[in-house]
């Protein structure tokens, strides 16, 4: 809802073509208000995405360590990380339509208190064997599950016209894994194999309380009373589902492929230590985590299509290049870190578009499928590239894949996606403008 002064208006006319910022997705000059409360309801659903996600990432800085104790294979190592990928992805879809019907505030301190359970478990007993490995690998994917959560909590809090900055913003969170890399390492080194998971279930068990205290779902929050599996078909037939499902498996699924899997490539393909590796990894994440927003941010201003445009041609072209087996410095890490980049500001634009495409009340289920697509699309790469190394001795063949890929992401959005974008911005519903009552500004809807 748009708030603009009596006397004029910038709504399209019934029957008019629509404007190049209607058809790019773009907000309206004039924006809504956004009360203090959504800010504060916003840094308490980040900071729960950034821990459980933290405890969702557990198990990849340790990879290297368990292949030289375990001694694991390259493809066994890959699925050690990989598992919680998978389960954290595949639950976000009934997680997502279950936060559709009963909020954030329900969901947030559930998810974060189910997530303690496989944490303490794989601390205190679960990492002897690979069998015990995967048990617990398997249940701490429930941590993954928090984005689901949190994106339809953040989108009903914000006006449309700042849905995808607000959504970015969340999507910082994702940090949450840069945190797993820089600590888990070394506690484990300083202080033994429990204390990592020991801080992570205090940390989570204390987010818990505090969530369930203070988080608000926002005020005339649409609530489905359709039964779940209707409401999962019916979401399954938006054309929105499938669009950003697709981008999001490329731009977020690269970025959880790079962060689970970096190590062992830094390890295997360049000799660093264990340590460099993984702080090497944090990096990449953080860069990816700080372009999050800005992807969103950018949306709102030009349109999702061309900032998830310009991202994946970048992704082509770094994974490109890498592929030649460049020196690590200073080429190889320049061209590690603009795919970083890319993939964030990707991951941002995915979901402004998701903001900007699927109905209210079905943002959660939306996300749930697309943040699965997402997570399965890291899921994949991390096996492939052990598998490819396992066979060839070398990176090169999977990094062509990935820019193979990125390259037919990148036609999908030029076409199907803008498309989709344009009819959206023919098709809205006529607006209509009534007085408010103290002023003299029209609301034009």
């Amino acid at each position: 809802m748009v708030l603009q002064r009596s006397g004029r208006s910038d709504a399209t006319p019934s029957g008019a073509a629509p404007s190049d910022a209607t058809v790019s997705g773009t907000a309206p000059p004039a924006r809504e208000p956004v009360p203090g409360r959504a800010w504060l309801m916003l840094t308490l659903a980040t900071v729960g995405f950034a821990v459980n996600f933290w405890a969702w990432a557990l198990l990849s800085p340790l990879g290297p360590r368990f292949k030289e104790s375990l001694e694991l294979s390259s493809f066994e190592q890959s699925l050690l990380v990989a598992v919680p990928v998978v389960v954290g992805s595949l639950g976000r879809i009934p997680v997502g339509a279950l936060t559709d019907r009963f909020g954030g505030r329900v969901m947030f301190p559930l998810v974060s208190a189910a997530t303690i359970v496989p944490v303490l478990y794989l601390g205190l007993a679960g990492h002897s064997s690979l069998a015990e490995l995967l048990v617990g690998g398997f249940f701490l994917g429930v941590g993954g599950t928090a984005f689901a959560v949190g994106v339809p909590f953040v989108n009903a809090w914000f006006p449309p016209a700042r849905r995808g900055f607000a959504i970015g913003v969340f999507g910082v969170g994702m940090g949450g894994t840069a945190i797993s890399a820089l600590t888990t390492v070394k506690l484990v080194g300083a202080r033994g194999m429990a204390t990592p998971f020991w801080i992570t279930a205090v940390v989570l068990a204390g987010y818990a309380v505090a969530a369930a205290l203070l988080l608000r779902d926002a005020p005339g929050r649409t609530v489905p009373a359709e039964p779940l599996v209707r409401r999962l078909a019916d979401t399954c037939r938006l054309g929105v589902t499938w669009q950003a499902s697709a981008l999001y498996a490329v731009a977020f699924g690269g970025y959880v492929a790079f962060s689970v899997y970096l190590p062992t490539y830094l390890k295997t393909g360049y000799g660093l230590t264990q340590a460099d590796a993984a702080n090497r990894m944090a990096g990449f994440v953080l860069l990816a985590v700080a372009m999050r927003p800005v992807g969103g941010w950018l949306s709102d201003r030009v349109g999702p299509v061309r900032v998830l445009g310009g991202s994946l041609a970048v992704v082509v072209a770094g994974a490109l290049a890498q592929s030649f087996g460049l020196s690590l410095l200073p080429v190889g890490t320049l061209a590690f870190l603009a795919m970083a980049a890319a993939l964030g500001a990707g991951s941002g634009a995915v979901f402004a578009l998701v903001a900007l495409l699927a109905p209210a009340n079905k943002v959660g289920s939306v996300t749930g499928i697309v943040g699965a697509a997402g997570g399965l699309g890291g899921f994949v790469p991390p096996l492939v590239m052990g598998a490819l190394y396992g066979a060839y001795g070398s990176y090169a063949v999977g990094l062509l894949l990935l820019a193979a890929v990125a390259a037919a992401a990148l036609a999908f959005t030029g076409t199907g996606v803008h498309h989709a974008v344009t009819r959206h911005g023919r098709t809205e519903p006529s607006r209509h403008r009534d007085k408010v009552p103290g002023n003299n500004r029209v609301v034009t809807e």
